[in-house]
């Protein structure tokens, strides 16, 4: 039967063992034999045995959680990182805190403060916009080997990252609307100095002269990853006397807002003009038309990146003159209803 305020001596009493091989089973399960843990831990359950974190950070010196920065809360991509980051962390007893970079306050702390008052133990940041002045005071402080950047990246910093390979995604999408027939390809950029912009970017261009495509600068549409920047691109694109016939979106987002600024029009996706995505974020499925776009393991993203910490954490970082290789995710493309063959009249 568990116990008011039970403490770890009645843990012991109740399954028979010592103090020590309590808080062993505690913080080094892996040192006990397997009935051993069975026993402490079906022993803890009895009790009502609660972890004191606070007394259990003093000893270590850990406190038990990292800090994840994401760019915008409010944007659905995010959710299956954080997804990844959790599951992780969950099955290490590490809590996971949350902190929208938009928010400069960062609730009136820096980053290192974090790390100084032991309230983390590592970081996880998801924006690539992380100022030089946070990443020097982190480095100055000697805990920038427990930074691990994900999704985004800092150009020209050397700390480990985990990425989609974005450049292969934008040249899956070239290619599928050259092989659907079109010839006459927009593309809807991300924010001009975001990182993901340039890569995708790169490869938009890379594809289009490999296959030969012609390239017009009046095709190439600023946008920030947004429902409204799509809904603008939208307008850029009706007013063109040669419009084109198809569009790579830089995010799924920006492809809502483009196809409903179309259909609102009274163009028809696919059949006047195409469009694919970026992202593959849950509503792309249930979108009308469903979506075609390049499918981000976000999952992995989140997973890989906290298991890129963790090691950071307990081994350290290894020492490499250009810094770590990034760690790779695949991406794929997902055929849906919203990209076909170009009218006839414009092939």
């Amino acid at each position: 039967m568990a116990q008011k305020n039970a403490r770890i001596r009645d843990v012991a009493r109740e399954a028979g063992v010592s103090t020590a091989t309590v808080s062993r089973a505690l913080s080094n399960p892996e040192l006990l034999s397997e009935s051993t843990r069975e026993q402490v831990f079906a022993a803890i359950r009895a009790t009502g045995y609660r972890v004191n974190r606070a007394a259990r950070s003093l000893r270590t010196r850990k406190a038990g959680a990292v800090l994840v920065l994401v760019p915008n809360l409010g944007n659905p991509f995010f959710s299956k990182i954080l997804a990844g980051i959790s599951e992780t962390f969950g099955d290490q007893d590490t809590s996971v805190l949350i902190a929208d970079t938009r928010d400069n306050r960062l609730s009136g702390k820096r980053l290192v403060d974090y790390f100084l008052d032991s309230q983390i133990d590592g970081l996880i940041c998801l924006d690539g916009a992380l100022p030089d002045e946070e990443l020097q005071l982190l480095e100055e402080n000697d805990v920038s080997g427990r930074l691990v950047f994900a999704c985004e990246w800092k150009q020209g910093v050397a700390l480990p990252s985990v990425r989609s390979d974005n450049g292969q995604g934008a040249r899956l999408a070239i290619r599928h609307l050259y092989e659907l027939g079109h010839r006459k390809i927009a593309h809807v950029t991300g924010p001009q100095d975001n990182v993901l912009t340039h890569v995708r970017r790169e490869g938009m261009v890379a594809e289009r002269a490999a296959l030969g495509l012609p390239v017009r600068n009046e095709w190439i549409v600023r946008g920030d990853f947004s429902l409204e920047s799509g809904r603008a691109a939208g307008v850029r694109l009706l007013e063109m006397q040669d419009r084109p016939t198809a569009v790579f979106c830089a995010s799924d987002q920006v492809a809502f807002g483009l196809m409903s600024t179309l259909t609102a029009h009274g163009m028809r996706v696919p059949e006047d003009m195409s469009v694919i995505g970026f992202d593959d974020i849950e509503l792309s499925e249930f979108y009308v038309p469903a979506l075609t776009t390049i499918r981000q393991d976000r999952h992995a993203l989140g997973t890989n990146a906290s298991t890129l910490l963790l090691d950071c954490m307990q081994s350290g970082p290894l020492p490499q003159s250009n810094g770590p290789e990034p760690v790779m995710v695949d991406v794929e493309l997902v055929v849906r209803a919203s990209a076909g063959p170009p009218p006839r009249t414009q092939v």
